[in-house]
């Protein structure tokens, strides 16, 4: 059986380099181009290929026109959709539990019971304390009878004085025992008052016995069993309102200084739920206290469109657009070149001094000629999600979106270029490397199908 070349093939009709056969395991470095070449081999005919000598400093590459206007600023980042009055319930004694009265997804309301946890303990402390409540009340009640039977007895004792019937050594110590007495009454006083205070306290702790709902909500995250010990650190559900839900993420202090109350917000919850879903929000408030170790603080983001599909807990990216940069040239962020060794951002552009750039339009899905490219450093004045406005470049100048990694890296490159559209380079720039992968695949199985129908 004769073997596949290993030399690039290419299609006499319509341009396109193609690569030979067998295909070689993608890797990461090479995962852009061969999207690239899939997606232009799409638009080829079905000629016989013929192999030709392709001059490899001419590789097929992505161009698009850098236009001007405003960036939108945008601030990515990442938060927890929480519910509005979102507690987490613990008991408030130790005990074991007799009855659990609701189970997750379960529409609660404010004092509703959740669980009740076995009282025999704390019954039998409420006895013990009605009973010293009984015993202080007689106290009381002895202290001031004995109080009344002294102040009767000194009463007398000072009219018997005032006659000289009784001596003074007497009358002074009658006129002690009334004293003596009084302060009997007021420490009986006392005595029922704490007890009272621990009768109130055992009787109140007996209710809580009952676990109750704190405010309306569901009930989530149940984590009580009958028979299940419990203390004060064992949460026992989760409670919130899921029909009014915001999102809490942290703000550095940098972020601070830009990022107002009320600024609109992007929530994108398409990764998390597994359709397209973009909900808008608005930042609703910002914590003025940043935490001493983190330099952070939290903000919470409203949810101005509701979906309910959105469950606590999930965690989202969000854009938080906090105005608009000044007017400049724009380009896409994946033209931007990166180098490796010295992080110098840089961008490569058609050097169309010398042709006429409406050929390059007029080549659709076709590749144009060879034609010089150049390698510029950037200036950047702002950067967006998708955009970054530059000041070192014309409107309107060509430049290399997708293949930059088959150009040479010191910029003395020729390409082939094929013009595309900002909507076409947005929509790559959305794909993350599975999404990538998956198109490469497909492109290529729809490749082979029509090269051998």
């Amino acid at each position: 059986m004769a073997s596949h070349c290993d030399q690039p093939k290419l299609c006499k009709s319509c341009r396109v380099i193609r690569p030979a056969l067998p295909l070689r395991p993608i890797t990461g470095s090479i995962l852009a181009g061969l999207l690239l070449s899939s997606s232009l081999s799409m638009t080829g005919c079905n000629q016989p290929e013929e192999t030709a000598g392709v001059d490899p400093t001419s590789p097929p590459v992505e161009v698009v026109s850098a236009r001007f206007g405003s960036l939108p600023l945008e601030e990515r980042i990442s938060g927890t959709v929480r519910a509005n009055n979102q507690v987490v319930i613990f008991p408030e004694f130790s005990g074991r539990i007799d009855e659990v009265m609701v189970d997750n997804g379960d529409a609660v309301t404010t004092g509703q019971p959740l669980l009740r946890i076995n009282d025999a303990q704390i019954r039998e402390q409420v006895r013990q304390a009605e009973a010293g409540h009984r015993i202080s009340q007689a106290r009381l009640r002895q202290a001031e009878a004995r109080f009344a039977e002294a102040n009767a007895q000194a009463r007398r004792s000072r009219e018997l004085n005032q006659r000289n019937l009784v001596s003074d050594l007497e009358y002074e110590t009658l006129a002690a025992q009334l004293e003596s007495a009084a302060a009997d009454v007021d420490l009986a006083q006392a005595e029922l008052e704490q007890a009272s205070a621990t009768l109130a306290e055992r009787t109140d702790m007996l209710g809580r016995a009952i676990v109750r709902a704190p405010v309306d909500g569901l009930v989530g995250a149940r984590r009580a069993e009958v028979g299940m010990q419990v203390s004060n650190n064992n949460a026992l559900f989760t409670l919130g309102d899921l029909t009014q839900l915001h999102v809490a993420v942290n703000l550095t202090d940098n972020m601070v200084g830009y990022v107002k109350v009320g600024q609109p917000v992007r929530i994108i919850a398409s990764e998390v739920i597994g359709v397209s879903l973009l909900l808008k929000g608005t930042v609703a408030r910002i914590s003025p206290f940043l935490d001493e170790v983190s330099r952070s603080t939290e903000a919470e983001i409203s949810i101005l469109t509701a979906d309910p599909r959105l469950r606590p807990g999930m965690f989202l990216p969000v854009d938080i657009l906090y105005g608009d940069s000044e007017q400049a040239t724009l380009i896409p962020t994946s033209a931007i070149f990166t180098d490796r060794n010295t992080g110098v951002e840089s961008i490569y552009i058609l050097n169309t001094g010398t042709i006429d750039t409406s050929t390059i339009a007029a080549t659709e899905d076709n590749l144009s000629d060879p034609i010089a490219v150049e390698l510029r450093p950037l200036n950047i004045i702002a950067r967006g999600q998708n955009e970054v406005a530059v000041a070192n470049l014309e409107p309107d100048q060509w430049i290399v979106t997708l293949g930059q990694n088959l150009l040479s890296a010191d910029g003395r490159s020729k390409a082939r270029v094929r013009p595309v559209t900002w909507e076409h380079v947005l929509e790559l720039q959305g794909l993350n490397r599975e999404d990538l992968l998956s198109d490469v695949i497909e492109m290529t199985g729809r490749r082979s199908a029509n090269a051998n129908p």
